[in-house]
């Protein structure tokens, strides 16, 4: 059964999701799991994309927007449903895609933005009115 893990920052920022997000997809990859990036907007996939490409040299992560016909452990996409992904899901949209549950593990990142904070509120008991096993990790 998908594993959901919620990472909540103090930020009220909407921006900090995104860098959590790049966190979490480079110790992903470095432990050897094939990442998931689900931006809520080509946007902010774009800008997921972007910070990737200016992380240091010895933390750089291979990475791949999902237009693109090279399949990288790390994909970013902005609700595309993957053909080739199913180990751990980095969700930025507001409600779950309708293919999370074929991934082993989903994160979601919480900022204290008030838009966001209630749509990921109704997302946690999404989650757990499922049964899904859920963790908190606060940041």
């Amino acid at each position: 059964m998908t594993r959901v893990d919620f990472y909540v920052t103090t930020s009220r920022q909407p921006e900090s999701r995104l860098s959590v997000a790049v966190r979490l997809a480079e110790k992903a990859y470095h432990r050897g799991h094939r990442v998931l990036i689900n931006a809520d907007t080509e946007s902010n996939a774009k800008t997921i994309d972007d910070l990737l490409w200016s992380q240091k040299a010895v933390s750089f992560v291979p990475h791949a927007l999902m237009s693109s016909t090279t399949p990288e452990d790390v994909t970013i996409t902005w609700g595309q449903e993957p053909d080739n992904h199913d180990d751990v899901l980095i969700n930025l949209a507001l409600t779950a895609p309708p293919w999370f549950s074929r991934f082993q593990r989903v994160a979601e990142v919480v900022s204290q933005d008030p838009s966001a904070l209630a749509a990921l509120r109704d997302a946690w008991r999404f989650y757990r009115d499922r049964g899904y096993p859920l963790k908190k990790h606060d940041l």
